[in-house]
């Protein structure tokens, strides 16, 4: 009976759902992964939820990334307590969500994720599939069901070291294959995201996307238009964030999800010059990300709509506007094309505008402007920015040396690096880009009071 159900829900045929119940268990001498590998507050989480007797397994990604000999970002923990019964245990915790409740367990610096085993059967779905609650909960086979690929869904039990794996994860992993669990195209329906997981995880991963997973993309991708804005947003940070960030953008169009989520970005990869910039700007935050340095959102998102920036700059420029009141037009109308993808927040849109507003200033090096200029809270950011487009060809490659030397100088030889640029006549100085003075009006003409 058990069989059948679950091979209803998940169309699969109930001799393979049959099968999902026993499960491979490998040994330490079959895996290698060692408890040890394992955060301390990992441990501590799953130590003291087996020791109030519950069932519980480091699960997910950091299984996976262990296997693969990667040291995880962070780690999950899947457990039989229900939500309140670990918020019971652990005093540093919180419950949060609403389509899926779990629990934020803090240990030090270090949050743990807890999530309760989740049932197989999920009725509250909407008219497309999507699942709009989803609080059942059930036992590990069920939950294994319930993850998205066979790589994600393996337990391992630091108590003995062992890994439980239900529909054959380790062997794909070694394929480096990635193959949804299920009948994908009713997985996406579910949750139209986890198109948008596969792309990232094959991408980050160098995995190649089963055929049968694969597949069924294209013609769910409109899926992706119905999701919330700051989901969509989310997403594109992890993707930005995977360390492979133009891989798996060029993937994501590769496979459709461009149009149906992000269409800027098909626009910014035709743009003239665009790709190449942007390939060039996101390697540089790959390495960042590699090297476990921090990474601005405020600048990659800079890089990438630049393009389109520049080139309604210079557009603008050449039907005779103004410089800055034509690079102020520019940033305006790519940021109101954006703002119909997804919603950038004030935080991030606020450093991507300033990094553009900036860049104008490095052609001015007169007087004590290149001295207030370094000064300005967002100029190293302008700068590396400004280094992107020197790479690129954009601007001359001698302008930047200068800034560095200046940024590099004490006092007096900044000073003697201003010096030279006066006396070899060197200052920017476009004739259509400089500010026109008011005459100011005689006194006696303004009524012969004091100038207002």
């Amino acid at each position: 009976m058990i069989r059948k159900l679950i091979s209803r829900i998940f169309d699969l045929p109930a001799s393979l759902a049959g099968n999902k119940s026993k499960p491979r268990v490998l040994a330490l001498a079959q895996h290698g992964v060692r408890r040890d590998a394992l955060s301390h507050a990992a441990l501590r989480v799953v130590s003291r939820l087996q020791d109030a007797g519950f069932a519980a397994y480091v699960v997910g990604g950091a299984v996976r990334d262990l296997l693969l000999g990667v040291t995880p970002k962070d780690f999950d923990v899947a457990t039989s307590a229900t939500p309140e019964q670990v918020h019971h245990l652990f005093r540093r915790s919180r419950i949060i969500g609403r389509r899926f409740r779990i629990v934020h367990v803090m240990m030090g610096p270090e949050t743990i994720e807890v999530t309760t085993f989740r049932g197989g059967e999920v009725a509250n779905k909407n008219e497309t599939g999507r699942v709009m609650a989803d609080n059942t909960y059930g036992n590990q086979v069920e939950d294994a069901l319930r993850r998205d690929f066979t790589v994600n869904a393996l337990f391992y039990n630091p108590t003995d070291e062992t890994i439980i794996d239900y529909h054959h994860g380790v062997k794909d992993l070694r394929a480096r294959k990635l193959v949804m669990i299920g009948q994908p195209a009713r997985r996406y329906q579910e949750d139209p995201v986890r198109m948008l997981r596969a792309v990232r995880l094959a991408a980050k991963l160098d995995f190649t996307i089963d055929e049968h997973t694969r597949k069924p993309i294209a013609a769910n991708a409109a899926l992706l238009r119905n999701e919330p804005p700051a989901r969509l947003f989310d997403e594109l940070l992890k993707l930005l964030h995977s360390g492979h960030a133009y891989a798996c953008l060029k993937m994501l169009r590769d496979e459709g999800l461009s149009q149906g989520t992000f269409p800027l970005l098909d626009a910014v990869m035709d743009e003239p010059g665009g790709e190449t910039f942007l390939k060039n700007a996101l390697a540089n935050t790959d390495e960042r990300v590699r090297a476990d340095k921090p990474v601005s959102v405020g600048f990659m998102l800079a890089a990438m709509l630049w393009a389109q920036v520049r080139n309604r700059w210079q557009q603008r420029l050449q039907q005779g506007e103004r410089d800055i009141a034509a690079l102020v037009e520019a940033m305006a109308e790519v940021e109101t094309l954006q703002d119909n993808d997804f919603a950038i927040p004030k935080r991030f849109s606020a450093t991507m505008r300033e990094i553009w507003f900036l860049q104008p200033r490095f052609e001015s090096r007169a007087g004590q402007r290149p001295f207030r200029f370094v000064e300005q809270p967002r100029f190293r950011a302008a700068y590396d920015f400004f280094c992107l487009r020197a790479d690129a060809g954009e601007v001359p490659r001698e302008l930047q040396q200068w800034w560095e030397d200046f940024q590099n100088g004490d006092t007096a030889e900044r000073q003697q690096l201003v010096d030279d640029v006066r006396n070899s006549g060197g200052e920017a100085a476009n004739p259509e880009r400089k500010k026109r003075r008011r005459r100011r009006k005689p006194a006696a003409a303004a009524g012969g009071g004091e100038p207002a």
